[in-house]
């Protein structure tokens, strides 16, 4: 069983930054793809932002190119989302969510069914 444990969500105002880290519970975190998903009040949870157990493959939503990166730290077992310049439309509750190893043979996982482990998920609220 894989524990995923988010950190660092909060209130900023637009223009603004925060990061968010992502701890996994696991003996070998390298195998795993990640992926950071977001929830806004009435809408459908969307993907953020996806990578590899690699780290080499990464993949942005559109609507936060350029303002998002998200990137690991395999020997901390962590996953991060560092979000720069935000607007008030980034306001939502953030998830990281794991792909187990081997799983479909794949870099990167775009559907939230293929992702096997769910963190309980951290607000962020951008303010004017």
């Amino acid at each position: 069983q894989v524990e995923l444990v988010e950190s660092g969500g909060g209130l900023v105002q637009a223009g603004g930054s925060l990061g968010l880290s992502c701890a996994a519970s696991v003996r070998t975190f390298s195998g795993f793809a990640m992926g950071w998903f977001r929830q806004a009040p009435g809408k459908e949870r969307e993907l953020v932002a996806a990578l590899s157990s690699s780290g080499r493959d990464i993949y942005y939503a559109d609507s936060v190119k350029g303002r998002f990166t998200i990137s690991r730290d395999n020997a901390k077992k962590t996953v991060y989302l560092q979000m720069n310049s935000l607007k008030l439309e980034d306001t939502a509750v953030y998830y990281c969510a794991a792909v187990s190893p081997n799983t479909y043979g794949q870099d990167l996982y775009y559907e939230e069914d293929e992702y096997n482990y769910w963190g309980q998920g951290t607000q962020v609220t951008v303010s004017s």
